[in-house]
């Protein structure tokens, strides 16, 4: 059963709170700058309103996972923390001698009520609503990129994961007390996840009964991380990865696994949309979805601003449509007039190279300048027919018995001439200055809100976790915003 946060706490300890939180403390800030009221009118009909046990706020739960995303914390640590943190306890709206939640608590709610939730959406729009109310926000332009966020288990087994947080966990109580090999036992040698598992929990009890190593708090993060993988994520251990993240490139040389994160951002550095994607797909095509958001969210998009890979004909032809202007400057092969099967090859700006719709990259190019009369030079890309044999899309895609795999484009460098004559303008030049703000906040996503790995399996979990940090950040910043004004 499901109650109103809001009612009046009694207890004899509240003035407490005014004299060791101070005005100026960040949670403090947030929770008069918020009414988190929105909270429980989204989440009334995931609860039963009149049988039952008594719950816990959803308010409450839902600012337990925001305190996560600030302070980049497991569940674990997040509650232990609100035991003693009075900053944590005033932002959970709890008397200072109340006891704090059950971790696991924080699983169920994930799962049970924020599931089919449009958690990124929402949050995102509560907090450019805040900006607009505030008067922040000004500009009538949106700066676009993308960010890759690696899987949790990063293309390995489960049991390479357990092996790699248990072996974390050792090397840190080693630090502290290093007469602790010899009460460890011996390390699993047989290629068991199950033996794996034995191993770990044996692990895990031997650091937890010596209360002197425990008492570590870098030796209790890590003692968490790996209990939390042993307890909290049992549906995932059947699988050898997480089965929708996908490998993308960031340079022709280098991958990843994992997601991506489209963004959309403005001038003052307040995310107004973001869309999120297995790792394969091309930064060009989240475009349209990143303006619409915007504008639903409530800014007034005049200009967008991005760097080569959302100069495709398709984005001009949307600005066009759309009525904004493109700050995007040409790639002569990623705006190509006549490309034919576009839906089945796209072009990944930072490999320099197209890739299939499988993500399978190109592995070389060749540029045919010969010309013929009237005719253009042609790029052939080709393609690693080993993979193309083993490929799900081989049915549509490949010929039995081919021996090579290319694609073939016919380069028109005057095609997109309008385009060429706007961004050699000062206007152009002025605003794709504004681009590189772009990447500090990608960077402060991944470094400070630990967005540089998924904390959970799938792409559900990673829109929870990309709603709460972009969440966090935004608040942030209107906050910083505010004080300057």
């Amino acid at each position: 059963m499901i109650e109103q946060q809001q009612k009046l706490v009694l207890s004899p300890y509240m003035e407490i709170y005014e004299l060791v939180v101070p005005k100026d403390n960040l949670l403090r800030q947030i929770k008069e700058l918020v009414d988190f009221e929105f909270i429980y009118d989204e989440l009334l009909d995931k609860y039963c309103l009149d049988n039952g046990r008594n719950a816990v706020p959803p308010i409450r739960m839902f600012k337990y996972l925001l305190l996560k995303a600030i302070y980049d914390l497991s569940d674990v640590d997040v509650v232990e923390r609100s035991k003693y943190d009075m900053s944590f306890k005033y932002f959970l709206d709890m008397a200072p001698e109340e006891t704090v939640i059950n971790p696991s608590s924080l699983t169920k709610f994930r799962k049970l009520r924020l599931k089919d939730m449009n958690l990124l959406d929402m949050l995102i729009s509560k907090t450019v609503q805040i900006a607009l109310d505030k008067k922040i926000i000004k500009s009538k332009s949106i700066i676009v990129d993308a960010t890759h966020t690696k899987s949790r288990y990063n293309q390995k087994t489960l049991r390479q994961t357990l092996q790699e947080q248990s072996k974390n966990l050792r090397r840190t109580v080693y630090e502290v007390d290093e007469t602790m090999k010899e009460k460890f036992p011996n390390k699993n040698t047989e290629d068991s996840l199950e033996k794996e598992l034995e191993y770990c929990k044996q692990l895990l009890s031997i650091v937890k009964d010596n209360e002197d190593v425990c008492s570590y708090p870098k030796v209790q993060e890590k003692l968490n991380l790996l209990e939390e993988s042993v307890k909290d994520d049992l549906e995932h251990l059947e699988t050898s990865k997480d089965n929708d993240a996908k490998i993308g490139h960031k340079t022709a040389d280098t991958s990843f696994f994992g997601y991506k994160t489209h963004i959309a951002m403005t001038e003052e550095r307040i995310i107004t949309a973001a869309t999120i994607t297995s790792g394969e797909k091309v930064d060009g095509k989240e475009l349209p979805a990143l303006v619409r958001k915007s504008r639903a969210a409530g800014m007034n998009v005049e200009t967008v601003i991005g760097d080569k890979a959302y100069s495709s004909k398709e984005n001009i032809d949307a600005a066009k449509d759309n009525h904004y202007e493109l700050i995007s400057r040409l790639n002569s092969i990623v705006t190509q007039g006549n490309r034919t099967k576009p839906d089945e090859f796209e072009f990944n700006k930072d490999a320099g190279m197209y890739q299939c719709k499988a993500g399978h990259l190109a592995i070389h190019k060749y540029l045919d300048k010969r010309k013929t009369e009237g005719k253009n030079p042609r790029m052939t890309y080709f393609f690693d027919i080993e993979k193309c044999k083993r490929c799900p899309y081989k049915a549509v895609c490949y010929k039995e018995g081919a021996k090579k795999k290319t694609y073939t484009e016919t380069l028109v460098c005057d095609s997109h001439s309008e385009q060429a004559q706007f961004q050699e303008t000062a206007h152009f030049k002025e605003m794709a200055k504004e681009r590189y703000k772009i990447e500090a906040k990608n960077s402060e996503l991944k470094h400070r809100h630990g967005y540089d790995v998924a904390s959970s399996s799938g792409l559900i979990g990673m829109e929870m976790q990309g709603a709460m940090a972009i969440f966090a950040v935004n608040l942030k910043r209107i906050i910083k915003l505010i004080s300057e004004k």
